[in-house]
């Protein structure tokens, strides 16, 4: 099985849209950094049903990690990402040097305002105008007409829509459902850097997501107390801390009223610390559910 072309310029990407376009030819994007699991490849997949091709762009972006050592060990193995490209259909591969998304003197950024201030945004300075300028560098250079993004970056997602709404692209954007682990755990490529305690302890997550939709559906609907289930659920992992718990609106990210009485998301990060041995090393994780309410 003969792996997808690459490309690593720009302008040949954008070349490849031209002919591609111009042979009535539906085009989707998969942006990736690389260390692709099974919720990637759950992309393509979405991808496919979107499209006549599917590309997917391999990119480790430096201007969304204001951890300058969680950077440098984000995991990273090209050639095992071309594998799996091939034995998945990924038409074209966009692996480009970070001097050719970011020239020499480059001062031009995007910024979504008021839903990149809250969550991961709160706590991550500058995370999320990284990931909005690298998305439009992204844009322009794949010229698609299908976005894929996974709905566990939720914040995310809802960013990108608004950004391509508010800019115009013309650019569907799919949201595609959480692949998880057997267990539950919402796959990611942090989940290699856990030790095995903190593995089996990352399933608090889940658990929490769990005890807030179970307390919700026996009719708790305060949104203080759901908060605060959650956390206490979040503290009995002796390896975890609670970045955030918060009930938001799914649409607009603001916080959700006092009364839940609408779909809610609740979304979670939570730290994990090396295990006691000495094993893994610090991740933080992400996950979220939008909880229905009874009628």
């Amino acid at each position: 099985m003969s792996r997808p072309p690459i490309i690593q310029t720009v302008r040949d990407l954008q070349d490849a849209a031209e002919r591609e376009r111009a042979a009535g030819r539906r085009i989707a994007l998969v942006p990736t950094m690389g260390a692709l699991h099974a919720g990637h490849l759950s992309l393509v997949k979405a991808a496919r049903e979107h499209a006549d091709v599917v590309w997917m762009s391999i990119f480790v972006n430096p201007t969304q990690f204001n951890d300058s050592n969680d950077f440098g060990a984000y995991p990273a193995d090209l050639s095992r990402d071309l594998e799996l490209c091939a034995s998945h259909g990924v038409d074209l591969v966009f692996a480009p040097a970070p001097g050719e998304l970011y020239p020499e003197g480059a001062q031009t950024w995007v910024e979504v305002g008021e839903l990149a201030e809250s969550l991961c945004g709160a706590t991550r300075p500058g995370h999320f105008r990284g990931v909005t300028t690298v998305v439009t560098k992204l844009f322009l250079a794949a010229r698609p007409h299908v976005a894929v993004f996974g709905q566990k970056d939720f914040q995310q997602l809802a960013i990108i829509r608004r950004m391509e709404r508010d800019l115009g692209f013309g650019i569907e954007i799919v949201g595609a459902a959480t692949v998880r682990e057997p267990d539950g755990l919402a796959l990611s490529s942090r989940n290699l850097h856990l030790g095995p305690q903190a593995r089996q302890q990352a399933l608090v997550l889940v658990r929490a997501l769990d005890v807030a939709e179970d307390s919700l559906a026996r009719g708790e609907a305060s949104h203080e107390a759901l908060v605060a289930l959650v956390a206490r659920t979040i503290d009995t992992a002796s390896l975890a801390r609670l970045d955030y718990a918060e009930l938001r609106d799914p649409d607009t990210l603001r916080s959700a009223r006092a009364q839940i009485t609408a779909p809610t998301l609740l979304a979670l990060a939570v730290h994990f610390a090396p295990d006691p041995d000495g094993q893994g090393r610090k991740v933080r994780l992400i996950d979220n559910r939008v909880l229905q309410p009874q009628r």
